[in-house]
């Protein structure tokens, strides 16, 4: 009994180990896409992260013998979660090069409220009564990091809510997949989302594609490879670890994140920022529990 406990310490401590590196990887991903952009259009950015992801992954399935297309794939809820993908990369990252990137990590830790509220109308999931306060606090939360009639409000934050929308529509996607799709299946589909989100906005922006500088290729190299580890690292916590002792470790994000804005990019943290993180943290950890389960790509 004593072994079988300390293995289940031992297997708790190694999951929660990868939530953490997975958190880091999401935020590094993050810099690296406000950084890239700088130098060539965003749309290139998101295209070649998304088709460098693409290509990882169906190497994976390769590996471990899975057909990259299965007929669950064109089911409903995988489409609604392809089309999910698609809207939470593109205005989420599109935030990223507008908005400082603490502010935009802040906002997306409310995804789990909305995954949450999702699943009480569309899946019918009980949810009482505090539950539901703390999905009101949730969103109060946002409204203190939003800041709607402050002088210093932004309306391309609305670009932030709306990726987080997205996220919480593809993890809700997710939730009703099929469980003959993989991870590596939901990783691959994911990129080609990107990928489709890149050439939506490369068409819609008009912005020829530009020549590589070895920097570049070098920066764009490392975002592939860091935004696919995050993934696999993302999935290895959660089969790894117990989901209530992992998940937590989540909003470790917030601290990378926003160590990232303030580090890197020379971004200020308000008081209200405060207020609002340790108000979306408190509701998630209240409505993450042993049952929530989702397969997120972006954490």
């Amino acid at each position: 009994m004593v072994f079988k406990s300390l293995a289940k310490i031992s297997e708790n401590l190694v999951g929660s180990l990868w939530m953490v590196l997975a958190m880091l990887g999401f935020a590094i991903e993050d810099s690296l896409i406000r950084i890239i952009s700088l130098t060539i259009p965003f749309g290139q950015v998101l295209s070649l992260f998304g088709l460098g992801g693409t290509l990882i992954f169906a190497l994976l399935c390769k590996l471990k013998k899975q057909q990259l297309y299965l007929t669950e794939v064109i089911s409903r809820p995988m489409v609604l979660r392809m089309f999910f993908e698609l809207i939470g990369r593109l205005f989420y990252s599109v935030s990223l090069i507008l908005m400082p990137i603490s502010l935009v990590t802040l906002v997306l830790q409310a995804t789990p409220i909305f995954v949450v509220t999702g699943a009480a109308f569309l899946f019918r999931e009980a949810v009482g009564t505090l539950r539901w306060i703390a999905i009101f606090s949730g969103l109060l939360g946002v409204v203190f990091i939003v800041q709607p009639t402050s002088e210093s409000f932004s309306p391309y934050v609305v670009f932030a809510i709306l990726g987080m929308l997205g996220f919480a529509g593809r993890d809700l996607g997710s939730r009703a997949a099929s469980p003959k799709i993989s991870d590596n299946h939901l990783g691959f589909y994911g990129f080609v989302a990107v990928t489709l989100a890149g050439l939506i906005y490369s068409g819609w922006a008009g912005a020829a594609y530009e020549p590589l500088s070895i920097r570049t290729i070098i920066y764009i190299m490392s975002l592939i490879f860091v935004g696919c580890f995050s993934y696999l690292a993302l999935m290895k916590a959660m089969r790894i670890g117990d989901v209530s002792f992992v998940t937590p470790f989540r909003y470790t994000r917030i601290l990378f994140g926003v160590g990232a804005g303030v580090l890197l990019f020379g971004e200020a943290v308000t008081i209200w920022l405060i207020i609002g993180s340790f108000i979306i943290m408190g509701s998630g950890l209240f409505l993450l529990g042993p049952q929530t389960q989702n397969k997120n790509l972006h954490g």
